[in-house]
Order: C-alpha cells, then sequence, then structure tokens
C-alpha cells in the first residue's frame, strides 16, 4: 500500500537475560506499517508479538535493530505523541470512576476540560460502556476494563494505533462491537497495528498480515493474497475412452480411483478453466466441491514447516 512509513522496523534483535541464560524474543526481524494500513502481527502465545510492541513504545531497548515511528527513534516523546496505544495488560487505579480515568489520559494528552467533557460520553458509548462513567473500576470485569482501554487508546484521535492483544478478555458481543470501533477508524484514515493470537479477527479488519512464530517473521502477505492458497476447488470427473487428459487438467496431477479421476485445484480462475475443459472434452464430471481452510490451518502449517515437523515450506 503506499503512503508514508509510520513503523520501520529493521533487523531487529531483543534477548533478555545474561552469559548462558540469554533468551532470544525476536530474531531479526524487519517490517513496514505505512499510513492508513491496518496490520495484523499474528501468532502464538510467547511468538514475540508483545516483545515487539513493546520496543516500538520504547519500554524495551533493542539488542540489534532500528524502531522508528514517524521518522523517530521508538520511545521518544515525538513518536509517542501521535500513537493510541493499549497494552496487553491494562492495570487501573480501582477507586478510580471511569469518567475519571478518561479524563486522566486525556489531560495527558492535551485536551482541555470542555473537550472531555463532550467527548467521554460519546467515546463511553462507542465503545459499549455508555453509562458507565460514575462506576468504580474495581467492579468492571475484565471485558469492560478492555472496553475503557480502548477508549483511553483513541480519545485524543491519534494518527495511529498499535495495540497488544486486541480483544483479549471480550465477549463475543464486546469483539463485534470493537470491530465496528476499528473499521471507523481505518475508513477515517488511521494507521492500525496490532498483535493477536486470534487468527480469525484479521480477515475483516486487516490490509495486510504478518505472522510471527518464535521470533521470526514465517509469512507477511495482504489478506487478499493470504486466502488464496486457502481455497481448494474439488472435481471428481469420468474421462471418455481414448481422450487425453486436457492440459488444463493435468497441470494440477490429478490421480485415478476406480476409473473417476479427481483432482484438487486452488486458484479460482483455474478452477473454471479445468471445468470448461474437461465440458469441452467431452468428459462426465460426477460431482464437484470447494472448501475453504481457515488461516488458523495455515499458521499451523507454517509453524510445523519451521519446526520440522511437517507442513508447507514457507516458515524458518
Amino acid at each position: 500500500m503506499a503512503g508514508r512509513p509510520v513503523i520501520e522496523i529493521d533487523d531487529l534483535v531483543v534477548e533478555y537475560g545474561r552469559g548462558r541464560k540469554v533468551t532470544r524474543a525476536v530474531d531479526g526481524i524487519s517490517l513496514r506499517v505505512n499510513e492508513g494500513e491496518c496490520v495484523g502481527f499474528i501468532g502464538a502465545n510467547g511468538a514475540g508479538k508483545s516483545t515487539t510492541i513493546k520496543t516500538l513504545m520504547g519500554f524495551i531497548f533493542p539488542t540489534r535493530g532500528t524502531v522508528r515511528v514517524f521518522g523517530s527513534e521508538a520511545g521518544t516523546v515525538e513518536s509517542r505523541r501521535r500513537i493510541g496505544y493499549l497494552p496487553e495488560v491494562a492495570l487501573y487505579y480501582p477507586f478510580m470512576k471511569a469518567r475519571e480515568l478518561l479524563e486522566l489520559y486525556g489531560g495527558l494528552q492535551g485536551l482541555s476540560r470542555s473537550e472531555l467533557r463532550r467527548k467521554i460520553p460519546m467515546l463511553l458509548e462507542e465503545v459499549g460502556l455508555a453509562g458507565k462513567g460514575e462506576t468504580l473500576l474495581r467492579n468492571f470485569s475484565k471485558g469492560m476494563q478492555q472496553r475503557l482501554g480502548i477508549a483511553q487508546a483513541i480519545i485524543a484521535d491519534p494518527e495511529a494505533l498499535i495495540f497488544d492483544e486486541l480483544s483479549s478478555g471480550l465477549d463475543p458481543v464486546g469483539k463485534f462491537d470493537l470491530r465496528q470501533v476499528l473499521l471507523k477508524l481505518k475508513s477515517a484514515g488511521r494507521t492500525i497495528f496490532f498483535s493477536s493470537h486470534e487468527l480469525t479477527e484479521v480477515e475483516s479488519l486487516c490490509d495486510r498480515v504478518v505472522m510471527i512464530h518464535k521470533g521470526r517473521i514465517v509469512t507477511e502477505a495482504t489478506v487478499r493474497d493470504l486466502m488464496k492458497p486457502l481455497n481448494e476447488f474439488g472435481v471428481i470427473f469420468e474421462m471418455p475412452n481414448g481422450r487425453e487428459m486436457p492440459p488444463a487438467v493435468a497441470a494440477h496431477q490429478p490421480e485415478c480411483d476406480g476409473g473417476r479421476w479427481r483432482v484438487t485445484i486452488r486458484d479460482p480462475a483455474d478452477y473454471a478453466a479445468a471445468v470448461a475443459a474437461l465440458t469441452a472434452a467431452g468428459a462426465s464430471i460426477v460431482s464437484t466441491a470447494s472448501r475453504t481452510r481457515s488461516l488458523e490451518d495455515y499458521f499451523i502449517s507454517l509453524v510445523r514447516s519451521g519446526d520440522g515437523t511437517g507442513g508447507r515450506g514457507d516458515a524458518s
């Protein structure tokens, strides 16, 4: 996607510990997030997602490599002032009210009292906490605290949003509400970068997906390109005696089973061409079927490949 880079990570390595007890949490990753993009940073727990995001925010320093946000070194005032951030675990003062918390965060970001009085009720309604402004935070469930965390992240209308474990603690209704908030922000041109281990979230939100495993990127693609290999079209057919297999079908290595042929094709255009070729050749099409592998299945296959336990060979 065109646009100036908002996040720039080059050869990032982050290690914990010393001597023989060093753990490499992030192992040489490089990525860009451009202005207006929504990018999902996907991986299992412990893959290195939170460490990368903490480095982006300046909470952790790189062992090697560079991290820049809006052209400034990560963690500086210049890089932070244009970001709305939601940590993986948001801890708030239990004896504060929701309104008071938002006044605190909004004030720290330069909003006036009149702006806060106007914005806070609308913001609470937008994140599904209408009427909860005077409720003490000790009475908030984890899901309610997560909604409040989203509200504090967007209260100053930041240019970019960085969320660590986007929907942690949210029930299905909460996830739906959050998706609507983010889609609205995305349509307004905001840059969104979020980590998650729930792969289904990315399909409706993201322009691009970066998958990470054991501190290394295993694949990076637009959602459209990522979904292409997940489609499978199957055809069972019988060829007339003496007729050669059409090249448009033979290219997909059909297998014969008891006089009937089976072929599996991934690309929709190739599938249409194969069916047309079979029809022209006088083949009898017994059945057709289609299915879509889940993004989770695809990620697992990449991870297993990287671990040497089978699957596709894209991982490293």
